[in-house]
This record gives structure tokens, sequence and C-alpha cells, in this order.
């Protein structure tokens, strides 16, 4: 059998049975799909808050945005990234947590910006995280405690969402919430469980991202059924 590998993915197998006329078997073809859609994942995740950023700062607004939600989130990738890059795992696996948290930032950064006047006691939120983020992110603490961080990151991922949840329900809106934003987490939750299990990935990976399908699954469907529906404008009469 030719060996044809190009990031970690072996393509000789897959590419030799269908020259012969066969399908895959499902121990060669499963692996190459769960890199394949790994990298997908990643492509993805480029662009995936693009569209929550886009809507806030086209509207100047951040109206019905639980900003306690976002920072949650943000510490909750910077866990995450941080234990990925200590367990060694490969690059498919996880490296969307490095273009999320980048995207993570600069959203928070951007909710503080239309959420002006800031208060000190925000100021002191975003110093902190500047101070303590870059020693977790390097790994650079005690090995029991960088376990019990990551197992606590699922309930950060949890209550992240909770409150957002809780202000669309309480509301009956879901304000400048971007649909395709959290279409996009959705969906790459659901593809990332899939992966954690056939890169034999940590079971509490696997589990985190089963958590986002949850979530993620709930605010999607918070924002299908509280979206207003665009008013059309009236028929000139002749």
């Amino acid at each position: 059998m030719v060996e044809l590998k190009f990031l970690g993915m072996d393509f000789g197998c897959a590419l030799g049975s269908l020259s012969n006329g066969q399908f895959p078997e499902k121990d060669c073809l499963l692996p190459l799909i769960s890199k394949l859609l790994g990298y997908a994942i990643v492509a993805a995740s480029t662009t995936v808050k693009l569209p929550q950023i886009l809507k806030i700062v086209q509207h100047k607004s951040v109206r019905g945005l639980s900003v306690v939600a976002f920072e949650l989130e943000l510490i909750g990738y910077t866990i995450a990234l941080a234990y990925c890059l200590h367990k060694g795992l490969p690059f498919s696996a996880f490296g969307e947590y490095a273009f999320l948290l980048i995207q993570a930032i600069t959203l928070v950064a951007i909710i503080y910006y239309f959420s002006q006047p800031l208060g000190m006691k925000t100021w002191m939120k975003g110093l902190l995280y500047c101070a303590v983020a870059p020693t977790i992110l390097a790994g650079q603490i005690d090995p029991v405690l960088f376990e019990a961080l990551y197992a606590s990151q699922h309930a950060v991922f949890l209550f992240a969402r909770i409150p957002q949840i809780w202000k669309n329900f309480k509301g009956k809106s879901t304000g400048e919430l971007s649909f395709l934003t959290f279409f996009m987490n959705f969906a790459g939750s659901m593809v990332r469980v899939f992966t954690s299990l056939q890169e034999k990935a940590p079971m509490s990976v696997a589990l985190g991202s089963a958590l986002g399908v949850l979530m993620n699954g709930t605010i999607l469907s918070q924002i299908i059924i509280y979206q207003k529906p665009t008013p059309q404008k009236e028929k000139k009469k002749d």
C-alpha cells in the first residue's frame, strides 16, 4: 500500500481501496474523516465570531447581550487552549480554540467599548485577565492545579451560557445575538464530539463538546423562537 500522508492525514488507504473499486473500510475511513472534519472546524473557527462582532459594530449596540456570559466564555477558551497545548494534542483536535480565543478577546473589548462608561470593576477584571492568562497558557502552574482548572472549565462554559439563556428567556428577545455565530458554534460542537472520540482525546474534552452542543443549541433555538419578523414596507398605492 502506497503511503500518501499530508498534515497527519493518510490518504493512501482510502485511495488504494477506491482505485481497486472497493469502498474504504471503517478503520481506514473514520480516522481520515475525523482529521478532515477537525481541520474544517479549525478553518471555520477563524470567522465564527465575526458575524457577532460585525452585528454589534453595525448597530453600535450590545442590547440583549450578557456581558458576564462573554467574559466567562473568554476564560473558558483560555483554559481549554492551555490544557490542549499542555497535553500535546494534535492541532486538528483543538486548533479552533486558538482562533476562538483571539476573537473572544476582540468581542469582549468591543462589548466593553459599547458599554461606556466602564466602572473600576470592569477595568480590574481586564487587568487581572491580562496578568494571569499568559501564565496559564504557558502551563506554568502546578499540574494538580492545572487538572482542577481544566475540570472547572466545563462549569465555566456552562455558566457562560446560562446568563445569556436566562436573559433571552426573561426578555423574550435575543437582542443583538448573531444567528450565524451560534449556528456555527452548534455545528462545530457536534463535529468536535466525533473528532474528540476518534482522536482518543481525554473523555473530559468530548464531554465539554457535548455540553457545547446542548448550550449552543438552546441559544440557537431561542434566536429562532424569539426573532421578530421584519416589517414589510407598505405597497405604494397607484
